[in-house]
């Protein structure tokens, strides 16, 4: 069990980062992206400010987020905005 809790963070620890240099850009917007976790390859997102409840914000995660955290991380299967 403490491998997968090692490589779990380790994975967390990878997106984080990724998040962090997508950051800027969501905030120019008035929005920002809160990390909640990772399970199974599957990153779970809250959308804050301007992005929560925006009518773009699906297109923001799914073709933004997304996309960009799969470019880097082949582990990550999917984004959801809880």
């Amino acid at each position: 069990m403490e491998e997968n809790t090692t490589v779990g963070n380790d994975l967390k620890n990878r997106v984080e980062q990724v998040l962090q240099n997508l950051r800027p850009a969501l905030q120019m917007d008035g929005g920002d992206v809160e990390l909640v976790d990772v399970r199974d390859g599957i990153v779970l997102l809250r959308l804050m400010g301007a992005c929560a409840g925006c009518p773009m914000s699906t297109m923001t995660l799914k073709m933004g987020i997304e996309r960009r955290l799969k470019d880097i991380i082949p582990e990550v299967v999917s984004v959801e905005a809880v």
